[in-house]
């Protein structure tokens, strides 16, 4: 027991490091080399020597390090909520729809209102970036109220999720025929939103993204006596006490609303909610939910900014798109897992 709790104490710690280390690279590396000295300066006196290092740092880099970070967490804690909800090692944050309801909102805005009105809504600077974001929320928040009023109605956690699946190609559906309707340049807008990035919000944006997706990932712990009690199986959580019922409405809620936050602010991110969930597992060799969710908050975090990092390293020129990267290292990570998880289920 004690050999267990210093495993899980080191992997806790290693990933807080990890988190440290890598957020400090995402402030110092970029396309204009910044010196850590220059760095630690701006960041603690709100301002340095050169202009353009502060302005760099200030208004680009470090909104970007806590979008990562807050993405990373609430994305990873969302996904291990609907691993264990659903028992499926490839559910993910999107598997309820949410994401594609987030993605149909965003559609919406950006391919009907060009056919109807003439104009586009991201012709229009800031105000057609808070309309796109309004519309994600709004779609998300749509299918979520949906998700929940079918969980609360309908008993039987795989008809919520085969529920949750169909609204998804449902929207997917609607999404494809308004590109198909629509003039090229508003479908290339919505492709590039599609692609995702953490560099859509200004430093305020940035502040107030943070706190919405890191406390809920961490107020998620709350939740870590029903997950366990869900992982031995609905009877046996019955048996023991569990309203099954008022369990799934709170996870599906906590998940529904992390994964909305971030889909309306950084579009929609893929493999990161369905490859942390086995990172934290395997680190932490541990069933308590309680050191999955924080192991699973401070691995996301790290996993998107070494995602942030590569998307623009120095010697390219663009950043490159968000999911690209996140496929490159969710995608192997959950075939590592898997391989890994068999080769030990052979051995026993």
């Amino acid at each position: 027991m004690i050999k267990k709790i210093g495993r899980i104490s080191f992997v806790i710690m290693l990933a807080i490091v990890l988190l440290v280390v890598l957020a400090s690279l995402n402030l110092v590396l970029g396309s204009v080399h910044i010196p850590l000295h220059e760095v630690k300066t701006i960041l603690f006196t709100g301002g340095g020597a050169n202009r353009v290092f502060e302005n760099i740092i200030l208004k680009t880099r470090l909104p970007q390090t806590i979008v990562s970070m807050g993405a990373g967490m609430a994305l990873g804690v969302a996904g291990l909520l609907m691993q264990t909800l659903f028992r499926n090692p490839l559910a993910g944050p999107s598997v309820l729809g949410i994401s594609s309801g987030s993605s149909l909102g965003v559609a919406f805005v950006m391919l009907f209102t060009g056919n109807i009105l003439g104009f586009t809504f991201t012709s229009m600077g800031a105000w057609g970036d808070f309309a796109v974001i309004f519309s994600s929320l709004l779609g998300a928040a749509g299918v979520l109220a949906l998700i929940l009023f079918i969980s609360h109605r309908i008993g039987g956690t795989l008809s919520v999720l085969i529920i949750g699946v169909m609204i998804g190609y449902l929207s997917s559906s609607l999404v494809s025929l308004l590109k198909f309707y629509s003039p090229e340049e508003d479908v290339h807008n919505y492709v590039i939103w599609g692609l995702g990035s953490f560099s859509r919000l200004a430093p305020d944006r940035a502040s107030l993204f943070g706190v919405i997706t890191i406390v809920p990932a961490l107020m998620a712990t709350w939740l870590s006596k029903p997950l366990n009690l869900l992982a031995l199986g609905d009877r046996y959580a019955t048996n023991l006490g569990l309203n099954i019922k008022k369990a799934r409405f709170f996870i599906i809620a906590f998940a529904g609303f992390m994964t909305a936050i971030v889909t309306s602010f950084c579009g929609p991110i893929i493999f990161i909610g369905v490859a942390v969930p086995h990172l934290a597992k395997l680190l932490s060799k541990t069933s308590n939910h309680f050191f999955l969710i924080l192991n699973a908050a401070l691995l996301g975090a790290a996993t998107t900014l070494l995602c942030n990092l590569l998307a623009r390293m120095p010697g390219v020129e663009q950043e490159l798109p968000i999911n690209s990267v996140t496929a490159f290292i969710g995608a192997p990570v959950v075939i590592w897992v898997i391989w890994k998880r068999r080769k030990e289920n052979r051995m026993e």
